[in-house]
């Protein structure tokens, strides 16, 4: 039995290895890079660790003058559009766990899973008819198709879980549908409003194909102001790392202390007592 159970566990550990490995190798190596010059960059064979540590490129990307205009750009995007996300799955996801409405549950899956390239012509086309394009809000509207069906599937999994005593007991002594919403399931959803919150911020932040096509100079967010450091004449590595890495950084801090709360967001509902 002991013996059965270390293979198993060797096993696990093998696995993890060799799917974690080139995660952590690209990383590894894109640290590298931001921290190097440009002629260590071009040095064959490969340099992982350099002898002078170029922090300078840091520096360069920290001090361009696009960077803070990119930066408050990405928050106000991503926090708009997950705020508005909230304020509208939070209750729908409550209502439709309440009505049992499972084909409602399954057209908000069906539209989680589908590509946003789906939503993008069309949107771009009433956006130009707007005259909207260049400005902040395609990016936060087109962002809701994103962040607003993560939002209710997670709080669908946590009301159905839910136990219905305590808002039966508060029907019984006479609050209404919304107070029994705003008195007693929201408090016992903290966790899963803040697990949808951070998936949410996630997939938002890390957004890249609707800001490319949807944002003007002035209103690019961060992935797509790390695309544009890109061109046919001169691809510095470093500065281009670095910028990644700063990118990057928010989501990565977010996902290691949030942890927890992600792997249980993702499978808030899938195991229910019957």
């Amino acid at each position: 039995m002991t013996v059965r159970w270390l293979l198993r566990q060797a096993a696990l550990l093998f696995a993890v290895l060799v799917i974690v490995s080139p995660v952590i190798l690209f990383f590894v190596w894109m640290l590298s890079l931001s921290v190097k010059y440009e002629i260590d960059n071009a040095a064959y064979p490969p340099v992982l660790i350099p002898e002078r540590f170029a922090w300078k490129n840091y520096i360069d990307v920290l001090e361009s003058n696009r960077f803070s205009t990119y930066f408050l750009n990405s928050l106000l995007v991503t926090g708009t559009a997950t705020g508005l996300a909230l304020l509208v799955g939070v209750p729908a996801g409550y209502g439709i766990a309440r009505m049992k409405a499972a084909k409602a549950a399954v057209v908000i899956l069906v539209a989680r899973i589908t590509p946003g390239l789906s939503y993008l012509i069309p949107l771009f086309l009433l956006f130009q008819w707007l005259g909207l394009l260049g400005t902040l809000w395609p990016q936060i509207i087109i962002h809701l198709v994103v962040t607003v069906p993560i939002v209710i599937w997670i709080m669908i999994g946590y009301f159905e879980t839910t136990p219905m005593e305590l808002e039966e007991a508060a029907v019984i002594d006479g609050a209404s549908r919304w107070q029994v919403f705003r008195y007693v399931a929201l408090p016992i959803a903290r966790p899963g409003i803040a697990v949808a919150m951070i998936l949410a911020v996630i997939f938002s932040w890390n957004n890249f194909v609707f800001g490319i096509v949807l944002a003007g100079r002035e209103t690019r967010t961060l992935p797509v102001a790390v695309y544009n450091m890109i061109s046919f004449d001169q691809l510095s590595w470093g500065p281009l790392a670095a910028a990644a890495l700063i990118v990057t950084l928010p989501v990565l801090v977010l996902t290691v202390f949030a942890q927890r709360q992600i792997v249980a967001g993702l499978t808030a509902g899938a195991v229910k007592g019957g």
